[in-house]
């Protein structure tokens, strides 16, 4: 498989040494020349100078034969431009890195499906070592068929969530108001903007980008 990655950060060493230890293809789209050279000493991989924001560059890295492009520059604005122009030259799937949960639901508006924010992660998963729970239990739970999507309400959505009419083999599993975590019960109304959390069949997933998106606006995972 291939990968290319905007930015060369040490999450990017990171995950490219790995990649390349089981034998990946990886490109690095880096703007500052001595940090290509510097990583060049160390890592068997393509690079490409310049800013990973524009389209010219990134078109230099080959979309159509792509993976995954990674969007992990220190900025979140590059990242989420990044994303989005990758997104439009065909770059088959895109992984955005924010560290600002501000722009969390920008992502989603924009359909940013891959969405990731490190500190985030790293602390949920610090937080459940120290509970005695398994960080690992839930991903090992979600299996086979399964999927959780997630989009933002509108004002057409808005009211009871019962009246939804989602999919078959589809159901609300929580949602966020206002940063606040809330489980669905009978007679939960949603609010416009609120962020719904499903669970569904995979083959679903399409029906649902399709509903709610100006460009897909939903996240699966």
């Amino acid at each position: 498989m291939r990968a290319v990655f905007v930015g060369a950060g040490s999450l990017t060493v990171m995950t490219a040494g790995i990649l390349l230890k089981h034998g990946h293809e990886v490109v690095i789209v880096e703007i500052d020349k001595a940090r290509i050279d510097e990583l060049a000493e160390t890592l068997d991989c393509g690079f490409v100078h310049g800013d990973g924001t524009t389209p010219a560059i990134l078109k230099e890295t080959d979309p159509e034969a792509t993976d995954f492009l990674f969007c992990l520059a220190s900025s979140d604005q590059d990242n989420i431009i990044a994303s989005l122009v990758g997104r439009s030259l065909g770059f088959r799937r895109v992984v955005t890195k924010i560290n600002g949960e501000a722009f969390e639901h920008i992502c989603i508006e924009l359909g940013l499906e891959d969405t990731i924010i490190p500190a985030r992660t790293i602390g949920r998963y610090l937080a459940d070592m120290f509970s005695g729970r398994d960080p690992l239990e839930l991903s090992a739970m979600i299996k086979h068929e399964a999927r959780v999507y997630s989009f933002v309400a509108r004002g057409e959505d808005a009211g009871p969530l019962g009246e939804l009419a989602l999919p078959d083999r589809t159901r609300p599993v929580c949602l966020y108001r206002q940063g606040r975590f809330l489980l669905p019960e009978e007679g939960t109304r949603l609010k416009e903007g609120d962020e719904v959390v499903l669970i569904t069949h995979s083959d679903h997933l399409p029906e649902l980008a399709e509903r709610w998106s100006r460009a897909g606006k939903g996240r699966r995972h």
